[in-house]
C-alpha cells in the first residue's frame, strides 16, 4: 500500500487531500496539531498523529515507517487576518517548512511537497518596482518565498526530490475563513452589500476537490524541484469571476465596484498559467466556477 504524511490535516485544504489520498489507495498519516474534537476520519486508513509544528521533528519517532512515499507539508500558521502581517510567526512557519524537509528526510519518504502561494510572486512583482513599499500582510508571502527557497536548499542537501505546487485560489464546500468566496457567498445570502474594487485584475479559482487532486499528482509525477501552479484553464479578471458568482447564487443581488481602493499587486495572466501542472501530470479541473459556487451555496445554506 502506497503511504502520505499530510501535515495541516485538520484545515480545509488539508482535510480534502486526506479524503483524495485515502480514496486513491493510500495510508495516510494525518498531522494535526490537537485532536480532532467533532470530527474523525471514517477512512480506516487513515491514522491521526496530533503534533503541533513547533515539534513537527518528533514525528519520526511517532511513525515508525520508513517506506511512505509523499510527505505533504500544508501546515501553515497565520494565512488570514492579523496572522499575516506578524514577523515573528511567518519566520517561525519558515523553519516549520525546513524542520518537515528535515523530517521527511530522516523518515526516508521518497518526496517532499511543500504548499506555495500565488502570493510569492505578488512579492517578487513588488520587489521589482522601483519606490514600491511592501505592505504588511505582505509577510505571509514573503515567507512562503522565502520558505521555497530555503526548502529547496535543504532538501537538496538531503537528496529528497522537493515538488512546490502554487496554489492561486481555493474555495469550495468546507470552508469556514472569511476569505473572498466563501464571505461573498455567506453575505449574498443574508442579503448583505457587498462592496469591491474595481476587480480588473486577472485572478483564478480552483474548486477544492480539484486542488486536492492536482497535489496528488504533482507529489506522484511532477519533476523534482518544479514550481507547479494549480488553477483553471481560464484565469480572468476578478470581476468576471464575481459576477458570474453573482449570478448563480443571487442574480438581483447588487455589487459595487469601485467602492473600495486596489492596494495590492497585478499579476500578469501568465502568472496563473497551470500548462506545466496539466503537461506533467494530466490534471484537468473537473469542476467549474459556476458548479463550484452551486455546491459552495447549497453547502453554506445547508447548514456549512
Amino acid at each position: 500500500m502506497k503511504k502520505a504524511v499530510v501535515t495541516g490535516a485538520g484545515g480545509f485544504i488539508g482535510r480534502a487531500l486526506v479524503e483524495e489520498l485515502a480514496q486513491s489507495g493510500y495510508r495516510v498519516f494525518a498531522v494535526l496539531r490537537r485532536p480532532p474534537p467533532k470530527w474523525e476520519w471514517k477512512d480506516k486508513s487513515v491514522e491521526v498523529v496530533c503534533r503541533p509544528l513547533s515539534q513537527i521533528a518528533e514525528l519520526e519517532h511517532l511513525i515508525p515507517d520508513r517506506d511512505i512515499d509523499l510527505f505533504f507539508h500544508l501546515a501553515w500558521e497565520g494565512t488570514a487576518g492579523e496572522g499575516r502581517a506578524n514577523s515573528r510567526l511567518q519566520l517561525q512557519n519558515i523553519q516549520w517548512a525546513i524542520d518537515c524537509v528535515e523530517v521527511a528526510a530522516n523518515m526516508g519518504c521518497s518526496r517532499v511537497v511543500c504548499s506555495g502561494s500565488i502570493c510569492e510572486q505578488e512579492v517578487l512583482a513588488a520587489l521589482g518596482t522601483s519606490g514600491t513599499a511592501l505592505p504588511p500582510d505582505s509577510l505571509y508571502g514573503s515567507a512562503k518565498l522565502t520558505a521555497h527557497c530555503m526548502c529547496s536548499a535543504v532538501a537538496g542537501s538531503r537528496g529528497i526530490p522537493l515538488l512546490w505546487p502554487v496554489i492561486t485560489n481555493a474555495y469550495g464546500a468546507g470552508e469556514k475563513s472569511p476569505r473572498l468566496i466563501n464571505g461573498s457567498i455567506r453575505a449574498m445570502l443574508r442579503g448583505e452589500p457587498l462592496r469591491f474594487t474595481k476587480a480588473t485584475q486577472p485572478y483564478d479559482f480552483v474548486y477544492i476537490t480539484d486542488v486536492a487532486r492536482a497535489l496528488r499528482l504533482i507529489g506522484e509525477r511532477g519533476s523534482p524541484f518544479c514550481e507547479y501552479i494549480i488553477g483553471s484553464p481560464r484565469p480572468k479578471p476578478l470581476k468576471e469571476f464575481l459576477m458570474e458568482m453573482r449570478d448563480v447564487v443571487a442574480p438581483h443581488h447588487a455589487l459595487e465596484f469601485g467602492a473600495l481602493p486596489f492596494t495590492g499587486q497585478e499579476l500578469p495572466l501568465s502568472a496563473f498559467d497551470g500548462s506545466r501542472t496539466r503537461r506533467d501530470t494530466g490534471c484537468w479541473p473537473e469542476v467549474s466556477f459556476a458548479e463550484g459556487i452551486r455546491r459552495t451555496a447549497h453547502w453554506i445554506q445547508a447548514g456549512g
